[in-house]
């Protein structure tokens, strides 16, 4: 795959990257269901055996076991070590309930202990998962910390997730930012109108994540299957996978399937590389909870979608916003 440099860093990364966020497993707030370890280790070394060279995971999936399982996966794994991204921020409290905390001691805490589950000695880009109230002041301190880390040479790079542009203007007042990770997708495109202007302006990479829609731009997701999902799987009760959405969602499925019967593709690697045709887009997360899931989706980076096919998805968006 061919590699883009993200944001201000010395980071090169291809624009698909593994997202480590369903193989968390069950149990907590966000989960996708339960999720079978070794599929998730098979699914890793399948991507990089596809040239993916980097991996987004986070604390709080699974509450520590995604790092667990990435940790695994990597020291089992006898090829090039790939970048590993991490997040920090997002804690369950004792009601269950995931919650953001942005204080100094608890982000270092995070830090020391994602460090151990992932087995390495730093993190690659570490990253604010979500911000706090628009009016925190924690927002600085949590950057501040993540910039003293970074000048200690516990983190290489540092970067957020969720951001809008005020916030982004306020973390850059304490630090530069070298990334963003925002939402992006054919079904979530509130991002393009501000957010990935200004990082195109401003040089900072973004990494999009559920390019295809948390699975819903797969080709594989039906209402039987959506009827079926374990009750731990937030998706369950999302308004996408529910009416009106879901029919509106599942259209659009359509019309990806006929784009990508013009290159033997999948739905979803069309649903991913319109993601990357942006310009301020540097990369995408992109999951997968097995070896036959990555066949199917990795190889997205190199699909070049025409003018014309573009051109088709946005006339589809026109005319059903009529």
């Amino acid at each position: 795959m061919q590699l883009r440099s993200l944001g201000n860093s010395d980071l090169k990364i291809t624009p698909v990257g593994y997202g480590a966020w369903a193989i968390g497993g069950s149990g907590w707030q966000f989960a996708w269901g339960p999720q079978d370890d070794n599929d998730s280790i098979a699914a890793i070394h399948r991507s990089l055996e596809l040239g993916v060279n980097w991996i987004d995971t986070a604390a709080v999936y699974g509450l520590g076991h995604s790092e667990e399982v990435v940790g695994r996966a990597l020291k089992s794994w006898s090829g090039s070590r790939p970048y590993v991204f991490t997040k920090c921020t997002r804690r369950q409290d004792e009601s269950g309930q995931v919650r953001t905390v942005l204080k100094s001691a608890s982000i270092r805490e995070e830090l020391e202990g994602s460090l151990g589950r992932l087995q390495v000695d730093t993190i690659d880009l570490y990253q604010i998962h979500w911000p706090p109230n628009p009016d925190s002041s924690d927002l600085e301190e949590g950057w501040y910390t993540l910039s003293n880390l970074q000048r200690e040479g516990k983190v290489r790079w540092i970067g957020v997730s969720n951001f809008n542009v005020d916030q982004l203007r306020r973390a850059s007042a304490v630090a530069p930012v070298t990334s963003l990770q925002p939402r992006y997708s054919l079904i979530h495109r509130e991002v393009e109108t501000e957010m990935l202007p200004y990082c195109e302006r401003h040089g900072i990479g973004v990494i999009v994540y559920s390019p295809m829609g948390s699975g819903l731009l797969t080709g594989a997701m039906t209402r039987e299957r959506i009827a079926g999902l374990p009750n731990d799987d937030w998706r369950k009760r999302h308004a996408d996978f529910m009416e009106p959405s879901l029919s509106r969602n599942l259209s659009l499925v359509e019309l990806l399937k006929q784009i990508a019967r013009n290159y033997g593709r999948s739905p979803g690697e069309v649903a991913i590389a319109w993601t990357l045709q942006n310009p301020a887009v540097t990369g995408a997360i992109v999951g997968a909870r097995n070896a036959r899931q990555a066949d199917g989706v990795m190889r997205a980076a190199d699909l070049r979608l025409t003018g014309d096919e573009i051109l088709q998805i946005a006339e589809y968006f026109a005319a059903t916003a009529a």
